[in-house]
């Protein structure tokens, strides 16, 4: 049994939901679009057992939920990630690891070769070769099974994987290539990248210097380059001794942004500092002559994962993550900064089909204005980067959602002929449902609102899988 007592994170739509169902035609608001079929699956985190102590979003047990749409017809069905991990605490009956803002326990006879926490795989999902893997940073991905949602194991790419798997991966859409990296918060190398060739092979992977281990949760890619982001979230064991957080966001440390070339190694890259920050998501980056332009959602510390400063900082508005773009010239190392909203937003999104090409739509999901916790979405924003404009999708008064995923139209033509789809939880009927929201009428009621047969919990990242 779960208890809510202490974490924010385990009351209301943040706790966990016990049953694992299937349910086939779901009631309809609207009208699903008919060329709209595939299926849209959501990773996140829902605790099979209680806490051994503080009880922080990241430290879930993963559990996906799927809607499969087929001839305007929809069904769902919810399943964990059936983990080692997750596997041992179910025989045992109890949590055996403590959560990742803890401190971590070198002496559990349970940890794996990647380091002292529980691979959760909860964080995200990637389809790439044929293959569905999701997704945990500090360790390997594990394999689903389509349409059953089913755990096939374990993925260490026949052996290849060398390192952890970020839950952050890029694919080239024009190449079939997929980059990722792994970092190591308690020995060098801190930090290995690898590329994926589009049949589903690593083709490479390379050690890239940093001067101390950092928590590293995402990247991007351009057409030519990886960009990296050495931001000063460290982790060091000598706190530990006087009972602090291994991790902590010291301000006093550069905040640096590397470029290599897709194909280079630690030798090649192009570090360049900014202004002290932490970004958590990045929604793409590109080329314009010498410049390499990065837009994501910035903050001044790690304040929203509940990581504490070892310099203090006052904590305003504009200290939640708000869209940023940063242009990096690489022939003369300058560095420009701009804030592209004041609005606190995260979970960005694109159509992918753009990433690491110049793209004109961009999407986040719009906190509230005092969240408590951060991570409360009362609505969609969409990006007009070439004129400047925003707009605003409310889901409506009560009604809290989360990450938003661009389907692209099939045959499409121009960049946002397409849908957005996200979970929204309504607090007064205390049920969810998935909205379809037609990207190009973006303030319009959604196109359709898929009523769910439960309650589905807030949570990360999702993806789409086209039939």
């Amino acid at each position: 049994m779960i208890t809510t007592a202490v974490s924010p994170y385990l009351q209301g739509n943040f706790s966990p939901v016990q049953a694992e169902i299937t349910v086939n035609d779901l009631p309809v608001i609207g009208e699903l679009p008919a060329n709209l079929c595939g299926r849209f699956v959501r990773n996140g985190p829902n605790p099979q057992f209680s806490p051994l102590d503080r009880y922080n979003w990241i430290d879930g047990d993963g559990m996906l939920h799927s809607i499969e749409i087929l001839n305007s017809q929809a069904s769902y069905r919810n399943r964990y990630v059936q983990t080692r991990g997750f596997k041992i605490e179910q025989r045992t009956g109890r949590g055996i690891w403590k959560g990742l803002t803890e401190p971590p326990q070198l002496n559990n006879p349970h940890n794996n070769l990647f380091g002292p926490f529980k691979n959760t795989a909860n964080t995200a999902l990637m389809w790439h070769a044929d293959r569905l893997l999701a997704l945990w940073e500090g360790g390997e991905p594990y394999e689903i099974e389509l349409p059953t949602l089913k755990t096939v194991g374990p993925y260490t790419y026949h052996g290849q994987l060398s390192s952890p798997f970020t839950a952050h991966p890029k694919v080239d859409a024009i190449t079939g290539e997929m980059m990722f990296f792994g970092y190591s918060p308690l020995q060098p190398p801190y930090l290995q990248y690898s590329v994926v060739s589009a049949t589903g092979k690593i083709i490479k992977t390379v050690p890239i210097d940093l001067p101390i281990g950092v928590m590293m949760h995402d990247f991007a890619i351009t057409e030519n380059y990886t960009v990296f982001m050495d931001l000063p979230l460290t982790f060091r064991t000598e706190r530990l001794q006087h009972r602090e957080s291994a991790y902590m966001f010291e301000a006093n440390c550069p905040s640096r942004f590397g470029i290599l070339p897709r194909h280079g190694d630690s030798r090649s890259v192009h570090w360049f500092e900014v202004s002290t920050c932490y970004v958590l998501h990045t929604l793409n980056a590109y080329e314009i002559g010498d410049e390499v332009i990065l837009i994501a959602c910035r903050a001044m510390d790690a304040k929203v994962l509940n990581i504490p400063n070892k310099t203090k900082l006052n904590h305003h508005q504009e200290n939640r993550p708000i869209l940023y773009r940063w242009r990096l010239n690489l022939r003369t190392g300058a560095v420009q900064e701009e804030a592209i909203d004041n609005l606190a937003s995260e979970f960005p999104s694109i159509n992918q089909q753009y990433l690491g090409r110049q793209n004109r739509y961009g999407y986040t999901a719009k906190m509230i204005p005092t969240g408590i916790p951060d991570f409360t979405f009362d609505g969609l924003l969409k990006y007009d980067f070439t004129s400047g404009e925003s707009q605003l999708h409310e889901f409506g008064l009560g009604r809290y959602g989360g990450e938003a995923v661009f389907v692209p139209c099939p045959n499409g033509v121009k960049e946002d002929d397409g849908w957005l789809l996200t979970f929204v939880y309504d607090t007064a009927k205390k049920n969810s449902e998935l909205i379809v929201v037609n990207a190009q009428s973006f303030t319009d009621e959604p196109v359709a609102r898929i009523l769910l047969p439960q309650r589905v919990p807030y949570g990360f990242h999702g993806t789409w899988i086209s039939d």
